[in-house]
C-alpha cells in the first residue's frame, strides 16, 4: 500500500529513461570534446595574437637601443657596423678650401726636381726643407683655420720665426701643427671637433714670401709626413715610412754631402795648381 501524500519523482525517471538511451553517452562524450576543441581553438588564437604584439614592442625597444647605442651605426641596413672601428678622414685645415691653394709643398726626398723646388723656404738667403705645406688664400685675405682632425690642444704658443702655433694630438700617436696663425681662437687643454675653428691665417717671418697663409704638419710618432697624401684618407691609416726607407734616406743625404764635400775638394786642388 502506498504512502499517502508522497507524489513519483517524474524528473528523476524522465532523466533515467534518457540516461537508458543508446545515443547519450555518445552524445555527451561529443559535446565535451566540442566544448575542449572551442577552448584550444580560442586560446590558440589568444596566444597568436599577443606575441605579435610583444615583437613589435620588441622591435621598437630594439630599434630605440640602436640608435641611442654610440657603439652602432645604422646608415648600413643590413648590417651594425660599430662606430669605434671607423676613424675621421684627414680634412684640408681650412674652412673653404676651394677659395685656398697649397703654395709650399712637404718636401719629399722621392719627388721630382720640380716638386722639391716647391717645397724649399727662402730664409735669410738660405734655402730650408719644409717639413709641412703652406696654404694661402687666392686674394691674399685672411681666412679660418680649422683642425684637420678631432683632439685635444697640446700647446699654443708665440714662436719668433713661424708665428703663433697650434699643436693638437689624435689618437693613432698622430699630431698636427697650425703655424703662421694670425687669431688664436683656442687654449691649450681645450678638446676641439674636427672642422671647429682654432684661428685665422696671418703671416710669420719664416714662410713670409708667402704672404697670409698657414703652414699645417701632420706627424706620426713625431715623424713628418706628407700631408697631401693622407688628405680623404682615414687616420687610422696613417703610418710612419719603415727603417729601411729611413736608412736609404739617409745613406742618400749622406752621400749627396760626400760628393759635394769631393767636388769642393777637387775645385781648390785645381785652383792651387793654377796659382
Amino acid at each position: 500500500m502506498k504512502e499517502e501524500g508522497k507524489k513519483p519523482n517524474f524528473k528523476h525517471s524522465a532523466w533515467k529513461k534518457i540516461s537508458r538511451k543508446k545515443w547519450f553517452y555518445p552524445a555527451v562524450y561529443l559535446t565535451l570534446v566540442a566544448f575542449v576543441l572551442a577552448g584550444v581553438l580560442w586560446y590558440q588564437n589568444r596566444s597568436v595574437d599577443l606575441p605579435d604584439e610583444n615583437q613589435t614592442a620588441n622591435n621598437e625597444t630594439q630599434d630605440n637601443s640602436m640608435v641611442s647605442n654610440p657603439l652602432y651605426n645604422n646608415n648600413n641596413e643590413d648590417e651594425a657596423t660599430p662606430v669605434m672601428e671607423q676613424s675621421e678622414m684627414i680634412q684640408m685645415p681650412v674652412k673653404h678650401a676651394d677659395d685656398t691653394e697649397i703654395v709650399t709643398k712637404f718636401y719629399d726626398y722621392n719627388a721630382s726636381e720640380e716638386e722639391q723646388e716647391q717645397a724649399l723656404i727662402l730664409y735669410n738667403n738660405k734655402y730650408y726643407q719644409s717639413m709641412g705645406i703652406d696654404i694661402a688664400s687666392q686674394n691674399d685675405e685672411p681666412f679660418d683655420v680649422t683642425a684637420s682632425l678631432s683632439g685635444k690642444v697640446t700647446e699654443v704658443k708665440e714662436d719668433p720665426l713661424y708665428g703663433n702655433v697650434v699643436e693638437i694630438t689624435h689618437d693613432y700617436g698622430v699630431t698636427t701643427k697650425y703655424a703662421s696663425l694670425g687669431e688664436v681662437m683656442v687654449e691649450k687643454g681645450a678638446n676641439v671637433q674636427q672642422g671647429d675653428v682654432i684661428g685665422t691665417a696671418g703671416r710669420n717671418l719664416y714662410g713670409q714670401a708667402n704672404g697670409i697663409h698657414v703652414h699645417f704638419e701632420l706627424r706620426k710618432d713625431n715623424e713628418p709626413l706628407n700631408p697631401e697624401e693622407y688628405f680623404n684618407k682615414p687616420v687610422s691609416e696613417i703610418k710612419p715610412s719603415t727603417d729601411e726607407e729611413d736608412q736609404a734616406e739617409e745613406n742618400e743625404s749622406q752621400e749627396e754631402s760626400d760628393n759635394k764635400v769631393t767636388n769642393d775638394e777637387t775645385e781648390s786642388s785645381i785652383s792651387m795648381e793654377n796659382t
